[in-house]
């Protein structure tokens, strides 16, 4: 689920029936609006599923500086009450994106300067101190395809320039890869900063196509770029087995960016993902 409300996602009812038909037990809350945001409905229907809540989601311009703070965390406040309400501990963060995710359209400049790079990291340290002493929540940062914190050199320069305390990284592997990152070097350079995983794999035969032609995220998706594993990279074992040296207690949650899609595909793709993750000890 991407948006809030699209006529071409899977109905929410039907997303947590299948969540629970292919056996997995944790769900985050996805985009604001598209899975009931009154507690009591919400916990009444992921609980008579058997379903638990990892995490809410939130998307963030905070690189536009202090302008943009108040309507933040208005924006953030009542995700954040919601997902402390699941008893959830986590808040994922997505930058903004400097592009349109559907039509591709360039919304600013896909290079930061300095000056917004200081505002980006010391703003998200707010964020992370406010979401903490107010709702008891740990960001964790989302690197993501057409935002300004998506690859290796942009990502450590977010990490270099922000408070371990106060700010850990969602490290998804399929935008990581996307992006041309190599998730087990970031794991084994900066697994301090590690807080949370999503799983995903990427074509790399698409993504190569992709890269040369500029296509954007948006429509990079409804190519296919995002694939079931173990078809894609990265090889996710070697991606485990370094989440594993860190010895933490980590949440990976597990996705494929499919939009838009047959209603009947994602269930089947599900069931074999987490047979194949289980396969690898997870």
């Amino acid at each position: 689920m991407w948006f809030p409300d699209d006529p071409r996602q899977v109905p929410w009812r039907r997303f947590l029936d299948e969540v629970a038909a292919s056996g997995y037990e944790w769900i985050e809350l996805g985009p604001y609006g598209y899975l009931p945001t009154d507690p009591a409905v919400l916990a009444e229907e992921t609980g008579r599923r058997g379903l638990k809540v990892s995490a809410g989601t939130v998307f963030t311009g905070l690189h536009h500086g202090a302008a943009v703070w108040d309507e933040t965390w208005a924006h953030v406040g009542d995700i954040a009450a919601l997902t402390r309400a699941t008893g959830a501990r986590h808040l994922v963060v997505i930058p903004s994106f400097w592009r349109d995710d559907k039509t591709g359209q360039v919304l600013e400049p896909a290079t930061l300067t300095a000056g917004q790079w200081r505002d980006l990291t010391s703003l998200t340290e707010r964020l992370g101190r406010e979401v903490r002493e107010r709702y008891g929540l740990t960001v964790v940062v989302h690197p993501h395809a057409d935002t300004h914190i998506d690859s290796e050199e942009n990502v450590a320069r977010f990490l270099d320039g922000t408070d371990p305390d106060l700010v850990s990284l969602c490290l998804d592997t399929g935008h990581y890869a996307y992006c041309g990152g190599d998730s087990v070097k970031l794991i084994e350079t900066y697994g301090e900063r590690i807080g949370y995983l999503h799983l995903k794999q990427v074509d790399p035969e698409i993504l190569a196509d992709v890269r040369a032609s500029g296509t954007p995220f948006g429509p990079a998706v409804a190519r296919g770029v995002m694939c079931e594993p173990p078809s894609g990279v990265p090889d996710l074992e070697p991606v485990l087995r370094a989440a594993r040296r860190l010895d933490v207690d980590l949440f990976a949650i597990v996705e494929q960016d499919m939009y838009p899609c047959e209603p009947d595909a994602p269930l089947p793709i599900a069931r074999r993902t987490r047979a194949f993750l289980r396969s690898c000890g997870v």
